[in-house]
């Protein structure tokens, strides 16, 4: 099969982090969740362990803890990094991460995406993450493909015992992230500013030209 390059460029190009214009208003099926993770674990993992896992939470009264968390570990820095940062690219995406904090519990379904294992120290560290990240991007691109849109946040992690606890997490599990989803409100997104590839690339070796 002939994939169609212009559409897999725009689609790669065009999934951004999405938060104000998430629809907090409309139901996402549990069906579509299910065929974003079977797209998201055609990922590749180290030594194909495959030890990706998912809780999906749709309660309202969890996300609102989860949400609770959220905010607790992360409200001093997006406000003050909001009031600290001069207009810009950078100004709106506070402005936006500020708007996603203080609605997360209203967005319909939260991911946890996790894996097994624990951190192991040094080198490896970089494999253990390299293993569910990949599946998280495969996922929102296919949130992106069906009309739906998510961010990747972290936030929540400063308290992950305690998110543990609350989703009854076993020992040996790690999250990775939390993915607020939602149908997005208007479909159509552009690329974002990005430094020219010329300017960042290296060819060889490391080199000012």
């Amino acid at each position: 099969m002939d994939l169609d390059v212009t559409m897999c460029d725009e689609l790669l190009g065009t999934t951004r982090a999405v938060r104000k214009r998430l629809d907090l208003t409309k139901e996402v099926p549990r069906e579509i969740i299910l065929d974003c993770l079977q797209i998201a674990t055609q990922a590749p993992t180290g030594s194909n362990a495959q030890g990706w896992r998912w809780i999906v939470i749709e309660e309202a009264e969890t996300r609102q803890q989860l949400a609770d968390l959220y905010r607790q570990a992360g409200e001093g820095y997006l406000t003050t990094s909001l009031k600290q940062t001069p207009p810009g690219q950078s100004k709106r995406v506070f402005d936006s991460a500020v708007y996603l904090m203080e609605n997360l519990h209203l967005v319909p379904m939260h991911i946890i995406p996790c894996i097994t294992g624990t951190p192991p120290p040094g080198i490896f560290a970089g494999g253990f993450y390299a293993s569910i990240y990949p599946a998280v991007w495969n996922f929102q691109l296919a949130l992106r493909a069906r009309g739906l849109g998510s961010c990747l946040t972290t936030l929540h992690l400063a308290f992950a015992a305690e998110a543990a606890k609350l989703l009854r997490i076993p020992e040996g599990i790690t999250q990775a992230a939390l993915l607020p989803v939602a149908w997005t409100l208007g479909t159509q997104f552009k690329r974002a500013a990005r430094p020219s590839v010329a300017s960042i690339t290296h060819w060889n070796r490391w080199s000012d030209a």
